[in-house]
C-alpha cells in the first residue's frame, strides 16, 4: 500500500462492494473473485487452508478507514526511524481494516504457470463476546468517507456481514473470562456464600417459601421411585402454581429442573440446599439457545457431589472454548499464514503489517525493535514488491523510477496479466503467465478487476513480484515443488526488507531489526532537504502565525549566523523543524529563549528574537521531545495543540535537564552575551 499517497490510500480504506452480497463469485464477465462474509466463511477458509498449504507464495493486501489522525502525524522526511515506526503504530491502532486480500500462488510446473486463488474477505470488529473488552472503535477520515459515497460502496456488507476476529491477545482474555463466568456469577449472585449457613430468612413470605421448598426436596430425595409421573407440583394456589420443578436426569444423577422462579427464589433455593442438603447440588449450566438452566442434582456423597461440581465447571470451559473459536473469526486466516510459514507478499506493506499485528495479535510494541522481532516470529518470510522494484536498475529505468505504485507496476510488468488476454506481442509472451481459479472453475480471459478492492489489490501484487522474480532471474520452468522460494539465493537478500517510510526510504530489516540497510544496492532518491542531522534539529511551536520559514530563519541567523540554519521545514501551520548547522547551537537556542522569556528588561524586547517570542505562546525543544509527543495516543489536528495536550510529559524532562542547560549557559556566558549585546546596539 502506498502509504506516501493518503488519497489513493484512503480511497481504499472500504473497497468497492458487491451489489450481491449472497454470491461468492463475481461474474464471468468481471475478474473472477473470491467474496468472503460471515455466511461463507466456513467453507472458504476450508478451501483456503488447502490453497495455502499447497502455495508457493501468498500475496496479501488490506484496506483501510484511514491512514493519519492528523497531517503532522503523515511520514515526513524530517522523521526519524523510531519516529516513523511510532506514526505507522498510531494509524494501526486507530483505525480499522474493512477489506482483507489474500491470494495464493501456486506454480504448475506441467502447464508452467501460476494458478492463483484470490479471496476478498469483508471483516468488521463487532463485538461478539460481551462483557470481555469494551466496544471496538475506530476512526474514519472524511475525505476517505465521502470518496467512498461518490462510488456508491455499500457500507452495509461490511458491518452487516463483515467476519468479526479476536487477536489472540483478547482471545486469551475472553477464555480466562468465560472460564470463570460459572463460578463467578455465582459469588456474584449467591453473595451471601461467606456468610453463616444458620442466618435467619427475616422475611416472613421467604420463610414460607423455603420451608415449602425444603419439604418439596425432601418428599422428591426420599421417594425419587414414588413420583413416576415426572412432575412435582409446588403446592399454593398463587403464582406458585404455575412454576414447576420436572424431574430429569443430568450426567447420570437424578435432578431437578428449576423454572419459573424469580432470581430472588432461585436465590434462597440455593440457600436451602446449602443449609438442609448435603446430598443435593445446586447447579448452573447453559441450556438451548445460551438461555442459562438451574438444577437440583442428587449426589451420593460428597466425593460424588465434587466430581459433578468438576463436570459442570468441565463442561462450562468446553462450551466457552466453542463460543471462543467462533468468536476468533477472520483471525483464524492470519493464524493459517502463521502457521504454513508461506512466503508473505505485500505492496509497501509496513503499515499493512502492522495493522495485522495490531487487530490479530496484540497491542503493538513500543519501539520498532520489539515489534520487528515479534513479528519475525509469527511471519519469518516477507517480500515487499516496492522494495525489488528499486532493488533493480532494469526495473527502475522499466518503471520511469518513481512509478512504483502497485497498477502502475502491474501495467507496466504484466500488460496480458492486466488485459486479461492472450497476445502475440513477444514482449507479452515473456511475461510470467497466471491464471485464476474460484472454486472449480479456472479462467485466463477477464475483465480488468477493481483496482481499489483487497482481493484483486492482492492477486496484483502477487503478479507483480512473479514478474519481479523473473527479472532477478529466477527461472520458473526449472522451479521445483519441493523448493522453498523464500530460500532462493537471488531472492534471499531481499527478503524482510521492508520501508519504513518511503517519503524518507527508511528500511528495516524484520530478521535484525537493523534500519537503513543502504548497502544491499537500493537506490536514494533525491531528497528536497540537505542530509538531515537530527541532533542539530529544534522544534518550534506556537509561534505568531503570521510568520513564515523564512521570517523564522531571519530571526535565528541574526543571533547564530546567517549560515546558522540550514533548513526549515513546517511540520504544519504551528510548527517548524528548524536544522542547525551546528548540533551546540540546538542547546544555546534553548537556552537563550528560555533566559529571554524570564527577562523583562530592554534586551529581550529588542532581541532578535522577540519577533518568533511575541505572544508568550512559543515553544521549543529538541528531537526527542518531538519523539514523545509522537508517541502520545492523543489525535489533536494541529501540532501545537498535540504538543499542549502532552505538555507535562515533556516539560517535565525540560526541568530534568535544567541543570545542565544551566550549566552549559555558564560556560558560554561570555562568548552568547558578546553576540546579544552587539544585536541590542545595532
Amino acid at each position: 500500500m502506498n502509504t506516501h499517497r493518503p488519497v489513493r490510500a484512503l480511497s481504499r480504506a472500504l473497497s468497492r462492494a458487491l451489489s450481491n452480497s449472497s454470491s461468492s463469485v463475481q461474474p464471468s464477465s468481471t475478474f473472477p473473485l473470491k467474496n468472503v462474509t460471515k455466511s461463507n466463511f466456513e467453507p472458504a477458509l476450508a478451501e483456503l487452508r488447502r490453497h495455502v498449504a499447497a502455495a508457493d507464495f501468498v500475496a496479501i493486501d488490506l484496506e483501510m478507514t484511514g491512514i493519519t489522525s492528523a497531517p503532522w502525524r503523515d511520514s515526513l522526511e524530517f522523521d526519524r526511524a523510531d519516529v516513523c515506526y511510532l506514526k505507522v503504530k498510531d494509524s494501526a491502532e486507530k483505525f480499522a481494516v474493512l477489506q482483507f486480500g489474500v491470494c495464493p500462488f501456486r506454480w504448475d510446473s506441467s502447464k508452467q504457470y501460476f494458478i492463483a486463488h484470490p479471496h476478498n474477505f469483508y471483516i468488521f470488529p463487532r463485538q461478539e463476546i460481551l462483557a470481555t473488552n469494551p466496544a471496538y472503535e475506530f476512526l474514519c477520515q472524511t475525505t476517505s468517507i465521502d470518496f467512498l459515497a461518490k462510488y456508491q460502496f455499500d457500507f452495509n456488507i461490511c458491518i452487516h456481514e463483515g467476519i468479526s476476529y479476536l487477536s489472540k491477545g483478547q482471545e486469551i482474555e475472553a477464555l480466562r473470562h468465560l472460564s470463570l463466568a460459572y463460578e463467578d456469577e455465582l459469588l456474584a449472585k449467591w453473595s451471601n456464600l461467606k456468610e453463616p449457613v444458620h442466618m435467619p430468612v427475616v422475611k416472613m413470605a421467604d420463610t414460607l417459601f423455603t420451608e415449602r421448598m425444603k419439604n418439596i426436596f425432601t418428599e422428591w430425595r426420599d421417594g425419587l421411585l414414588r413420583n413416576s409421573n415426572g412432575e412435582l407440583q409446588l403446592q399454593g394456589n398463587s403464582n406458585d402454581s404455575q412454576q414447576q420443578l420436572r424431574i430429569i436426569f443430568f450426567k447420570m444423577r437424578p435432578a431437578l429442573s428449576l423454572s419459573g422462579f424469580t432470581s430472588h427464589q432461585l436465590r434462597l433455593i440455593h440457600l436451602v440446599i446449602r443449609r438442609h442438603f448435603q446430598d443435593l447440588a445446586y447447579v448452573q449450566i447453559n441450556g438451548e439457545k445460551t438461555c442459562q438452566q438451574r438444577l437440583v442434582v442428587r449426589t451420593d456423597s460428597k466425593d460424588d457431589r465434587e466430581l459433578l461440581m468438576k463436570e459442570v465447571k468441565d463442561e462450562h470451559c468446553r462450551q466457552a472454548e466453542v463460543k471462543v473459536q467462533a468468536a476468533v473469526g477472520f483471525r483464524h486466516v492470519i493464524d493459517l499464514l502463521s502457521s504454513e510459514q508461506k512466503l508473505i507478499v505485500g505492496h509497501n506493506c509496513f503499515l499493512d503489517i502492522a495493522h495485522i499485528y495490531s487487530k490479530f495479535v496484540g497491542p503493538l510494541p513500543s519501539t520498532a525493535e520489539e515489534f520487528v522481532s515479534s513479528v519475525n516470529k509469527c511471519f519469518p518470510y516477507v517480500v515487499d514488491t516496492k522494495m525489488l522494484l528499486n532493488a533493480n536498475n532494469v526495473l527502475q529505468q522499466r518503471m520511469k523510477k518513481s512509478q512504483t505504485s502497485l497498477s502502475s507496476a502491474f501495467a507496466m510488468l504484466c500488460p496480458q496479466i492486466a488485459l486479461g488476454k492472450k497476445s502475440t506481442d513477444l514482449a507479452f509472451q515473456s511475461c510470467v503467465k497466471v491464471e485464476v481459479q474460484v472454486d472449480d472453475l479456472r479462467s485466463s480471459n477477464w475483465n480488468s478487476g477493481a483496482k481499489h478492492e483487497a482481493g484483486y489489490d492482492a492477486f496484483m501484487t502477487g503478479c507483480v513480484f512473479a514478474q519481479t522474480c523473473s527479472h532477478l532471474g529466477i527461472d520458473f520452468q526449472s522451479f521445483l515443488p519441493s523448493e522453498h522460494l523464500a530460500h532462493n539465493e537471488k531472492l534471499q537478500k531481499h527478503i524482510n526488507l521492508l520501508y519504513l517510510s518511503w517519503s524518507n526510504r527508511d528500511i528495516i530489516d524484520l530478521t535484525s531489526g537493523k534500519k537503513n540497510a543502504v548497502s544491499l544496492g537500493y537506490t536514494n532518491h533525491k531528497k528536497r532537504y540537505p542530509e538531515i542531522l537530527f541532533e542539530n534539529i529544534a522544534l518550534i511551536w506556537g509561534f505568531p502565525s503570521k510568520l513564515k520559514a523564512r521570517d523564522i530563519r531571519e530571526c535565528i541567523s541574526k543571533v547564530f549566523g546567517p549560515t546558522s540554519v540550514t533548513s526549515i521545514y513546517h511540520l504544519d501551520e504551528t510548527a517548524v523543524f528548524v536544522q542547525f548547522n551546528k548540533e551546540k547551537f540546538v542547546s544555546e537556542f534553548l537556552i537563550l529563549k528560555e533566559t529571554l522569556e524570564r527577562s523583562d528588561g530592554p534586551v529581550s524586547v529588542l532581541h532578535p528574537l522577540a519577533g518568533l517570542l511575541e505572544g508568550g505562546n512559543t515553544q521549543a525543544a529538541n528531537y526527542e521531545t518531538y519523539k514523545d509527543i509522537c508517541s502520545s495516543p492523543s489525535s489533536k489536528i494541529l501540532f501545537a495543540d498535540q504538543a499542549d495536550a502532552v505538555g507535562t510529559k515533556w516539560k517535565n524532562k525540560l526541568i530534568e535537564s535544567k541543570a545542565a542547560m544551566e550549566s552549559l549557559e555558564r560556560e558560554s556566558f561570555g562568548e552568547k552575551n558578546e553576540v546579544n549585546t552587539a544585536f541590542v546596539f545595532c
